[in-house]
């Protein structure tokens, strides 16, 4: 296991070849659960989301893999992933709230209300884009759960954007595999695809900076 996990941090074309060579068609398994625990584990948003499915869909355009499988079955992984770290964030996270210190909480409960209030206005949007941004996608089901926001609503486009970063992903791994340079040059892929994810979070903070 720790060894699985030195290939997968940081992930590559070489590190892949690794993990495929030694668990040959048992990979899936070890590609879902690495999707399911970075998704479903509010503890565990380090492992490599995008650039695995990125580098699942080049091997996936080699022949070692089959897109159709992996887009099912990571669908899924994601999917559950996001709703079990919403519920532990519902019927856990939430007790957080309650702990005191000399008779004093620890966390106000305003913070639990802006949160709700957070979701309630734009939770569509932000379950949606934090799908595509590392760390985020970690914590906002977590945070989904605490504020309670709408399990219905949260369902409906937590699917919608599980469909879009799983799809999109694996289609642009699949889709770019047959580009010679992307092929070679794996690793600086997986580090542009990282920077692009974050660029989200960067931009918001440079307006915030410039605001105030």
């Amino acid at each position: 296991m720790i060894e699985l996990f030195k290939h997968l941090l940081p992930l590559n074309q070489e590190n892949f070849n690794w993990i495929f060579d030694h668990y040959g068609t048992a990979i899936y398994i070890v590609l879902f659960l690495v999707i399911f625990i970075e998704t479903g584990l509010v503890a565990m948003p380090f492992l490599p989301g995008d650039s695995l499915l990125f580098v699942a869909g080049l091997f996936a355009f080699q022949g070692n893999l089959n897109i159709t499988y992996l887009f099912g079955l990571l669908f899924v992984a994601a999917v559950l992933g996001d709703n079990c770290n919403y519920w532990i964030g519902r019927k856990i996270g939430i007790k957080i709230f309650d702990l005191k210190l000399k008779g004093r909480v620890l966390v106000k409960k305003e913070y639990l209300d802006k949160t709700h209030l957070f979701f309630e206005k734009h939770g569509t949007k932000a379950i949606i884009m934090a799908r595509f941004v590392p760390f985020v996608r970690t914590f906002a089901p977590f945070a989904a759960g605490i504020g309670e926001m709408n399990y219905k609503k949260y369902l409906v486009f937590d699917i919608i954007g599980g469909a879009l970063w799983i799809g999109g992903l694996l289609s642009a791994g699949y889709l770019l595999g047959n580009v010679e340079i992307i092929a070679k040059h794996v690793d600086l892929v997986c580090i542009g695809i990282v920077g692009v994810s974050v660029l989200p979070i960067i931009i918001t903070a440079l307006k915030n900076k410039m605001a105030k």
